[in-house]
């Protein structure tokens, strides 16, 4: 039961702020984290700020904790007899913080809400007796309240959802996708940020924060013919916290050990470089001004740019908006640059093929000029893409090289990490390389196949804690903040020597 009051009094910590909205949908190739199936009652209201309380009577729950689903007796006495009352389960609604331009990261946004589960009427004495399943969301402690008609707490007591890891398939060759999915992470602090490691190797960190308490983490299994151990543990400050029991708050969390056996057979290899990544973004034509066609596509595809009811007959000039510079020393400004000079027909149309350029991703501003006069604006969204390993095989020491385009400029889209057999090796930033990410990597290993895996995080923010920076965000195609990124996979093979 500590676990639950240290919950509780932590809820102080979390402040309010806008939300964030999400950017391109990923490709089924690289499938999004899904939410958790929505329960018949999720309807959710915003607690008020002062609640009236007045307890009476006992309520209580049995069993008092559980994990999703986990059907839940509701035994009441005490109260008015034949009276309706609502029975509401108490949780958190939590979106990431950005600025105003997206550009910064601000950190978490967490309210309490109150979802109704359902309907109850005492009977004669007063009293009476209700099932509810544990709704699917975040975990640990909720106050599951008996509420009168005119909104006033009767009673309350406490629910502790126990957080359930799982992992998918337990047993496959050298490769083999491994899904570990993890259901109830808390959204409170010290709840909500969790670090994975394989083989006592930190592969990087689990969140849930707009999927509702769920997580799901796809990593290659790597390593020898046997068994090898995936963790789970809660940190705070970014390194995993090896020792939770003995942590003075909230010392009951989980820390798993879950076995997978790599067993002989053909390795699994990720899918080749250039079909990773998010599908294109289809245009989005306009009746008068300009568009691009597609919206959105990985640096290098042929697009075209389409004007539509402008001045007739007319030289129109297309100028690109980028960022330009860093964050680390000499700072950084938006400049615009001249693409092309193109002629309207006598309706006031033009299309002018390009190929999407080589620069930073996410959104380009393109505008159309009349001399000074800006005469139409639209934006290019720019994706992450991947190009094959310049070397795939060789013996150990072989040198190969990593390569990205059109990673992106903002705290949240700047930086990828690279994880070496499921251990965490270090970043790499595009921002002063104009989206172009460059590694040069040294294989290492005993022969056989070896996996890099290249995922996205987050470069810096104002938030203290959790200390989520410059670390492997391994759910960040379900929950990373700011716009969705890709995971990008690649596969060596170390030959003998």
């Amino acid at each position: 039961m500590r676990r639950v009051v240290v919950a509780f009094a932590l809820a102080a910590l979390l402040s309010a702020c806008g939300s964030a909205s999400k950017g391109p949908e990923p490709t089924a190739s690289v499938a999004a984290t899904p939410k958790p199936a929505a329960s018949a009652t999720t309807a959710a209201s915003a607690q008020p700020a002062t609640q009236a309380q007045e307890i009476v009577g006992k309520f209580s729950l049995e069993p008092a904790h559980g994990p999703w689903d986990t059907p839940v007796t509701a035994t009441a006495s005490g109260l008015k007899p034949t009276t309706q009352y609502e029975l509401i389960w108490t949780t958190g609604k939590v979106q990431w913080k950005l600025s105003d331009d997206r550009s910064k990261f601000l950190g978490r946004d967490a309210r309490t809400v109150q979802n109704p589960l359902r309907t109850v009427t005492t009977d004669a004495t007063g009293a009476f007796t209700a099932t509810f399943a544990v709704p699917q969301g975040f975990g640990y402690a909720h106050d599951v309240m008996v509420v009168d008609a005119e909104k006033v707490i009767r009673n309350k007591s406490l629910f502790d959802v126990d957080m359930v890891t799982t992992i998918t398939p337990t047993s496959g060759p050298v490769g083999t996708p491994i899904t570990v999915e993890v259901k109830g992470i808390g959204y409170q602090s010290y709840q909500n940020s969790f670090q994975l490691a394989y083989d006592n190797a930190y592969t990087g960190w689990v969140s849930s924060i707009t999927t509702d308490g769920y997580a799901k983490v796809v990593i290659p299994a790597t390593g020898f013919v046997g068994t090898h151990i995936i963790t789970l543990g809660h940190s705070e400050f970014g390194a995993p916290y090896m020792n939770p029991n003995q942590q003075p708050v909230v010392a009951s969390r989980p820390f798993p050990h879950i076995p997978f056996t790599v067993t002989d057979g053909p390795a699994v290899k990720p899918a080749s470089a250039e079909t990773q990544g998010f599908a294109q973004i289809a245009a989005r034509p306009v009746a008068q001004g300009i568009w691009s066609a597609p919206y959105g596509a990985a640096v290098g595809t042929p697009a075209t740019l389409n004007g539509k009811a402008l001045p007739a007959t007319t030289d129109i000039e297309i100028f690109w908006t980028t960022m330009v510079g860093n964050r680390s020393v000499t700072g950084f400004e938006e400049r615009t640059k001249s693409l092309t000079k193109v002629k309207t027909d006598t309706t006031g149309s033009f299309t002018w093929a390009f190929p999407i350029p080589d620069d930073l991703g996410g959104i380009h501003t393109v505008t159309a000029k009349l001399g000074d006069t800006v005469v139409a604006k639209t934006n290019v969204y720019i994706l992450a893409s991947a190009i094959p390993l310049t070397v795939d095989k060789g013996p150990s020491g072989t040198k190969t090289t990593v390569h990205l385009k059109g990673v992106g400029w903002t705290e949240t889209e700047q930086i990828y990490h690279v994880v070496y057999d499921n251990a965490f090796t270090g970043y790499a930033c595009a921002f002063q390389s104009s989206g172009d990410l460059t590694i040069f990597l040294t294989v290492s290993g005993a022969p056989g196949w070896h996996y890099v895996d290249m995922y996205p995080g987050i470069y810096q923010g104002s938030e203290t804690r959790p200390a989520n920076y410059k670390m492997p965000q391994l759910t960040a195609l379900g929950d990373h903040p700011g716009e969705p990124l890709p995971i990008f996979r690649f596969a060596f093979l170390i030959t003998a020597p």
